[in-house]
């Protein structure tokens, strides 16, 4: 089955989409693929998320900064905050474009699908609206700890008919058996087998923890895992520090320090020959989430050995944060995308440890998971299937039971059902 032309078929009818799937479908790179169909038929897209770390994975912007919606969560917050109204430029930014991608979907939130409707109704929008992501995944974030309520609870939802387009088939590993695992878990689902499966995985710790990466739910304790591992090897220490360009003077300090967090770019990165890495970034000759090691450290360059003894020569890449502007071509108006500042730094991260979150859209080879930093429904889950090699996976034993690892929220297993 072509999902791909299936996709843009029912687009170009203007038919919204949802696509979903678990982790490791290849959601994104069709997502990928849908906007640079677009973008080379000369068609304007927004690619948006609602948080800033899944915006950097599509190359976007937030829903708030896209929309126009300040800091506002609802539409009261919108009316109270005076933002009600659409201002001119946003009202021409959003009809003057022909797809409107919403990525991470399982982030947003029923009134904050509420106010993207709003907005897209105040612009008259004429375009399609193509959201993707799994709600099986990592919820909205909720203020002061009130009830999660997803973005298919809003009457806006059922407003924009979309067409479902589920992915089934895993990309991230072909071992049938831990697919099987990946489903169960997925679900919530524990039993007697899925719990003596899971605790197949508790082994114990390689001597070398250098070899694998450790997934935290914590930053901090990431953090700390990767100081104390690093200095462990005892070779000269290189600080690369990132450059940054601001392309507009009303770029602010505070805004590239939150860019560079959600792109997962360090300031100072901090390598010794020997150190394992990750690669943050797709290219012709490596993958997001995949593992090397530093074998050589240049002014201008840094070598890493992958798994399979290639060595790749990184120069540092540019990540750039865009915003749509109205600028003048060949004496007309039009709506363009103008970078507003841009970071250079070498695609990779320390591999010793990484968080949940940041592991986002990974897939990773040798694996330990720390079981006791899980706190949020479909954590679990997103954590263990970042893995592309199920015999190179240990999970740190949990000190409760594996049904209070496993779970997920309601609401969403039961809406995901449904709609099967």
């Amino acid at each position: 089955m072509n999902y791909l032309e299936d996709i843009l078929q029912d687009l170009d009818k203007k038919q919204n989409i949802f696509l979903t799937g678990g982790a490791g479908v290849g959601k994104t790179t069709i997502t990928r693929e849908v906007i640079e169909h677009f973008e080379n038929e000369a068609k304007k897209v927004a690619k948006l998320a609602s948080t800033g770390m899944a915006a950097t994975l599509i190359n976007g912007q937030t829903l708030h900064s896209f929309l126009d919606l300040g800091i506002a969560s609802s539409i009261e917050e919108l009316e109270k905050s005076g933002k009600f109204l659409i201002k001119k430029k946003i009202k021409k930014l959003i009809s003057s474009m022909s797809l409107i991608v919403i990525d991470e979907i399982s982030m947003v939130s029923d009134t904050l699908m509420q106010m993207i409707k709003l907005r897209l109704n105040q612009a008259d929008f004429k375009g399609c609206v193509l959201v993707v992501g799994d709600f099986l995944q990592l919820p909205p974030v909720v203020r002061g700890g009130g009830e999660v309520k997803f973005a298919f609870e809003s009457e806006s939802w059922n407003e924009f008919e979309f067409k479902k387009i589920e992915l089934t088939h895993i990309y991230r590993t072909d071992d049938k058996k831990f697919i099987e695992l990946l489903g169960s878990i997925r679900d919530g689902f524990v039993d007697e087998d899925i719990h003596n499966q899971l605790n197949e995985f508790i082994k114990p710790l390689p001597e070398d923890l250098g070899e694998f990466t450790f997934l935290f739910g914590k930053n901090i304790s990431a953090s700390r895992h990767n100081k104390k591992q690093l200095a462990y090897i005892d070779d000269e220490l290189f600080v690369k520090v990132a450059q940054v360009i601001k392309h507009t003077k009303s770029v602010k300090d505070v805004e590239v320090d939150r860019f560079m967090s959600d792109s997962r770019i360090d300031k100072e990165l901090e390598l010794k020959i020997g150190a394992p890495v990750l690669f943050t970034r797709n290219s012709w000759n490596y993958f997001n989430g995949e593992r090397g090691i530093i074998v050589n450290v240049e002014p201008n360059f840094v070598h890493v050995r992958k798994s399979d003894t290639k060595v790749v020569k990184l120069e540092v890449v540019a990540q750039s944060k865009s915003k749509w502007s109205e600028k003048s071509v060949d004496g007309q108006k039009e709506m363009l995308e103008v970078a507003q500042l841009s970071v250079y730094q070498f695609p990779i991260k320390l591999a010793f440890a990484i968080t949940i979150h940041k592991s986002q859209g990974m897939s990773i080879e040798d694996l330990i998971i720390e079981t006791n930093e899980i706190f949020a429904p479909s954590q679990f889950y997103v954590a263990i299937s970042r893995t592309c090699n199920p015999k190179r996976l240990n999970l740190i034993a949990p000190t409760c039971q594996w049904h209070k690892i496993v779970f997920v929220n309601s609401k969403a297993l039961g809406f995901v059902k449904t709609t099967q």
